[in-house]
Formats: C-alpha cells, structure tokens, sequence
C-alpha cells in the first residue's frame, strides 16, 4: 500500500507538468526579488529626488487624527494610514514584470513559428488541371 502510494506521489512529482510548474515558481519568486530590488534601489531612489528627496514608500496619510509619524512604519503602529507610495511601488514592480514576461513571450512564439515547417507552396495551374486528367482516367478506368 505504501509503495503504491509512494510510486503514485513520484510520478504526479517528477512528471513533466508538476515538476516543471515547481521549478516556473521557484525561479519566479526568485525573479520577484531581483524586480524588487531593481525597483526599491535603482528606480525609486531616483523618482524619490524628483519627488523632493523623500523616500517614496514613507508616502501616506494616516486615516485617523492619531497618526502623527514622519516613517510609514512609526505611522502603522499609531493607527490605520493610507500608504499610496507602497502601493505605486508595487504598482512599479508589476508593471517591469509584465513587460518583461510580454518580451519573453513575444520571442517564445517568434521562435515557435521558425520552428513551424513551412507550408507546401499552392498547386500551380498546370498541376490543377493534370490531377484533373488523372482522376478523370481513374474514374473511366473504374467504368
């Protein structure tokens, strides 16, 4: 019973759908990371000094007359606050993700196609009419 369960558990792990999604969600967590730092050290350092020098995630507004902090972090713990400058940079990260997964389907379908044989090229005329003579003496050799 255990070692039919066990070789039912290896083939739904290691067949190729399974284990192919595990690895896609393993490398793409992976990439997440690499898109947040991109956003949080190169991209929005720059935004923030043309947004007057601050740091664009510290961008909020606290909900109730308590939250009085100058740090998103300090202002979460007063009360409930509204952090748009979180959400744009999230908002940020996604988008550079999109095109980037845009791009990569773009070449995959690209490469699909080179891949695709060509189709065979139209019958010409001349061919259209001998098939024509060639079924016609098939059929009266039939009769």
């Amino acid at each position: 019973m255990l070692a039919r369960t066990l070789d039912e558990f290896k083939s739904f792990a290691f067949k190729g759908n399974a284990f192919d999604l595990a690895v896609g969600v393993i490398i793409g967590g992976a990439f997440g990371k690499i898109v947040a730092s991109i956003v949080d050290d190169l991209i929005m350092p720059i935004i923030a000094v043309l947004f007057g020098g601050l740091d664009f995630n510290n961008y909020f507004f606290g909900l109730s007359s308590t939250v009085t902090a100058p740090t998103l972090e300090a202002a979460k713990a007063q009360g409930a606050t509204f952090a748009y400058g979180s959400f744009i940079t999230v908002l940020i990260q996604f988008l550079i993700i999109a095109f980037i997964l845009f791009q990569l389907v773009k070449v995959s379908n690209r490469m699909k196609r080179a891949e695709r044989p060509a189709p065979p090229p139209a019958a010409t005329t001349t061919e259209v009419l001998l098939k024509e003579i060639r079924d016609a003496l098939v059929a009266a050799k039939k009769k």
